[in-house]
Parts: C-alpha cells; structure tokens; sequence
C-alpha cells in the first residue's frame, strides 16, 4: 500500500513539475470569474478612474462592498415544515439485511466490518464542511473497482447520523447496478427525471428517515446525451432545493470507459476515485485525476480490493 500511496505521489509531483497544477475549477453553478473592467487586451485607463480616491469615497466604497458580501453570504430560508412533509412523502424502501451482506453493503448497522466505511464517512464530511461542499460524485478509471458498492456503503454510514440528510443518484446510466444491490424490483428510473420527464418524488425511495435513493431498474440509451442535456442542472438544483440535504452522492460511470462521467463532472463539487489494487494503475490514477482537476475538484483516492493489508485495514483512503 505504501508503494501505492508514493507511486501516485511521485506521479503527481511529476505531473506538476512538467505540466503546472491545473487551473482551479470554478465552483459549480456560478458565473466564471470576470476580468476587471477596462483592464482587458488593448483597453485603456481613464486618467479619472486612476486618480486616487478621497479618504471618505474609499471608507463608503468599502462599506459597500462588506454589505455586499454579507448579503451574498446569508443563507436562503428553508421551510423545515415543508422539507421534512416532502421526506415523508417518498415512498419508503426496506432493503433486507442478508441480500445487503450478500451483496457486500455492511454500512446499514454499525459494527466492525462497517468501521472503514465509517472512517471514510467521517474523512469525507470532513473535508466537505470545510470546503463547503454539498456533491460529490464517486467513480473510478474503468469499470469493475467497485465504486457503487462503496457508494451505498458510504450513504448508509451516512445515514446512521440521524441529524444528516443524503441523497444518493445514480447517474451511472449505462450499468445502473444500485437498485439490485437494494433489492429494489419496482420500475425506477432515475434517468427520467434527469431529462425532466418526472418529477423526484415517483423515481426516489426513502431507506429510513433521512436517506433518499434514485437508482435505475433499467440501462438509459442515449446517455451520455442525457447527462449533457440542458434539463440536468436545474433538476438537481430544484431536488436540492426542495430537500435540503446536506449530502448528495452521485454514482458516475468510470472516467476512462466513456463520456459520461465528463459529461456530468461540472454538477459537482468534489470527486472520490476509486482504484482496484492490482488492476488499476499509477497512471490511469493519473491520468483521471488530470481530468477530474480541469472541471472540479478531487477529493482524494480510495484504495478498494486490497488483499494484503494487516487486519486494522478495509478500504484505504488517502
């Protein structure tokens, strides 16, 4: 594991060294920074607008711009009536425990094989709360890492901290694979609130009382258009809006396998990667997180199906 951990570090220092960091993404769902006015490609500054401003003029414009920020920074009021009446609402799912365990989801109760998990649980708020990030999107380089067994393994563990509201999505829309590892049989397809054909409510099911999945029962043609389509980013923003969670999980495709995953990448805010020991490698590793770092910002790397670590070690995230 540690050669792991210093081979992508290395690649990483590499990659900086040759190329320079990435420019930072711009956070999603705001405008792109503007340059200053009148500081652009051939423009010219009046010699007024040079003149130095007067003691009284720059302590009001400076008041004005502190009252700007405040205003900009106060928080939307959410109606908690309404929020929690539109969780009871959704239709409940009761996942069986020994289907889960078969399917390798542990995180539903607490107990020793859910401590990695909730170790990441804890890593990732973490970092979310300091970042104030709301979404962040698991995937990895290609297809078999097991990105969606984690990804319900982590909306679980979230979802034993009562005061915590998620929303996992499945926008994994070629391999939709989280209503079998739930067990749910009922016709959901998540895909078609995507393109603004339904509303949350009938495609989401609520596991407990303040954890809400959309899956898919069915594979989505198309979708990658989908992902691109101009309905996606006011439809999340309206499940945000209308839920209030704190979390929301979306389950990617791979990165590496199609566009789909970069087609979806600026609805986010962060991305988890997960890497199969023995399969992937340093360079697909580095090679998404180049591509991740253009569009959003990667969380960190998850180290999955590692068979030789000592018996204090499950997952490894780092």
């Amino acid at each position: 594991m540690e050669r792991i951990q210093s081979a992508i570090a290395k690649a990483r220092a590499e990659r900086r060294a040759t190329l320079g960091d990435p420019p930072a993404a711009q956070p999603p769902n705001l405008p792109p920074a503007l340059p200053a006015a009148g500081t652009g490609q051939g423009a010219t500054v009046p010699a007024a607008a040079a003149a130095p401003a007067t003691a009284a003029q720059a302590q009001a414009a400076q008041a004005q711009a502190v009252q700007a920020q405040a205003v900009q920074a106060t928080p939307v009021p959410v109606d908690a009536v309404a929020v929690a009446a539109r969780w009871t609402a959704l239709a409940p799912a009761l996942p069986d425990p020994r289907h889960l365990e078969r399917h390798r989801v542990v995180t539903a109760a607490a107990g020793r094989a859910a401590v990695p998990f909730d170790v990441l649980r804890t890593r990732t708020l973490q970092q979310m709360r300091a970042n104030n990030w709301h979404r962040v999107a698991i995937t990895s380089p290609t297809e078999g890492c097991g990105k969606s067994t984690i990804t319900l393994n982590l909306g679980l563990a979230l979802s034993r901290q009562p005061d915590l509201r998620t929303i996992l999505c499945e926008v994994d829309l070629r391999r939709p694979s989280l209503a079998g590892l739930l067990g749910i049989t009922e016709p959901v397809q998540f895909a078609r609130v995507l393109e603004g054909r339904a509303p949350f409510a009938d495609h989401a099911r609520r596991i407990g009382t303040n954890l809400a999945v959309a899956v898919n029962r069915n594979p989505s043609r198309h979708s990658a258009e989908i992902l691109h389509g101009p309905a996606v980013g006011p439809v999340l923003d309206g499940i945000e809006a209308g839920y209030a969670p704190q979390v929301m999980i979306f389950d990617m495709p791979p990165l590496l396998v199609s566009d789909d995953a970069m087609a979806f990448l600026g609805q986010v805010d962060c991305v988890l990667l997960v890497a199969a020991a023995e399969t992937t490698t340093v360079k697909q590793i580095d090679t998404c997180e180049r591509e991740i770092a253009q569009v959003t910002s990667v969380m960190g790397v998850v180290l999955n199906k590692c068979r030789y670590t000592g018996p204090d070690y499950g997952y490894d995230y780092y």
